[in-house]
């Protein structure tokens, strides 16, 4: 029986392209150390498997003309049916694969895979310090640092102040475990509103109108999908409290970033905490820089720092036994939903 041929696809940082730096290019690498370790745990797969540590298009052209598996997170897909003409599983080290969609490049047979999971205990905790910084106007405290201002500002503890979540897998899922435990009121929303512990109630996105105005903290944790793009526009911007703080670890496109640093520099909204941003590093010269009551985070939420990679190849190496034993694989990509 023929071995199972796995190209394995690192990136280099570049500017304005994921990972955006060289720390970010160590967390995200996959070693062939990191692999034979992994391999290691699962002896009997390592005879069945055939294996190539690559970096960006180095040998890509030529180890995919017989690669059955591709195991990476960016790589082109224009032309990858003829690339990789035997080509039958691509798994992605990370949750998100909105940089791969629309999915039409996929053969229907191929199937996709990502390591959603591994982010979840690293994100939970994120995201209590997120809310409980607002509450506790850190946002407001940083501004007045930056202007020199020594200002009294009180708060209160976060028992029965409201949260809505908005997305309540498995990022939003653990910070809402978190946040619930002190007593905050927490209101989920995801496309099925089906019940989640810790929420007092769970709605559809198109009931979202219905509770925005009464939120005390808005949380951001859904992928990029054709139903969540825009889904925080202007309008539903402009019926939350002033006295709501907004925290956005999803995707930028799913928040009018624009309304919302307008808002800020009118202190129409208490605060915000923004983890990710449609060109990551964001520019010197960008307005969010120099934004009242905006703290930003380089996109480093979810990521254990230290054995992220180890938490990717358990996931990789579990699906590679099923792929082995001809089982359905987990953690598979919806093309119509995009996650």
């Amino acid at each position: 029986m023929s071995k199972i041929k796995i190209h394995i696809r690192n990136n280099h940082w570049k500017k304005g392209f994921l990972p955006c730096d060289l720390e970010g290019e160590k967390h995200s690498t996959i070693t062939k150390d990191e692999f034979e370790k992994g391999l290691s745990q699962n002896p009997k797969i390592k005879d069945k498997i055939e294996y190539l540590v690559d970096w960006d298009k180095d040998n890509y052209l030529s180890s995919m003309k017989e690669a059955d598996v591709l195991l990476g997170w960016q790589f082109p897909t224009n032309n990858i049916r003829k690339i990789a003409p035997n080509l039958k599983w691509i798994h992605v080290s990370s949750a998100g694969v909105n940089h791969l969609s629309p999915f039409e490049w996929m053969k229907d047979d191929l199937i996709l895979t990502n390591s959603s999971g591994v982010h979840s205990k690293k994100a939970g905790e994120f995201g209590l310090m997120s809310i409980l910084m607002l509450q506790n106007q850190i946002t407001k405290i940083v501004t007045n640092q930056k202007n020199k201002e020594f200002v009294t500002l009180l708060s209160k503890p976060i028992e029965g102040f409201k949260t809505v979540v908005v997305g309540t897998g498995s990022l939003g899922g653990s910070m809402i475990r978190h946040i619930s435990k002190l007593g905050a009121e927490v209101i989920g929303v995801n496309r099925k509103g089906n019940d989640v512990e810790g929420c007092s109630k769970v709605i559809t996105f198109d009931k979202i109108d219905e509770i925005l105005p009464i939120a005390d903290f808005l949380y951001l944790a859904v992928p990029e999908t054709e139903e969540t793009k825009g889904l925080i526009n202007k309008d539903r911007l402009n019926s939350l409290k002033p006295t709501c703080g907004i925290v956005n670890i999803g995707r930028q496109s799913v928040l009018d970033y624009d309304t919302l640093r307008i808002k800020l520099k009118k202190n129409e909204l208490a605060g915000a905490i923004l983890d990710v941003f449609l060109h990551e590093p964001i520019p010197k010269n960008s307005t969010f820089w120099d934004t009242p009551n905006l703290i930003i985070t380089p996109h480093i939420s979810s990521d254990s720092q230290g054995n992220y990679i180890e938490m990717v190849l358990k996931i990789f190496f579990k699906n590679l036994k099923l792929f082995i034993e001809n089982k359905e694989l987990i953690n598979q990509i919806d093309r119509k939903l995009g996650y």
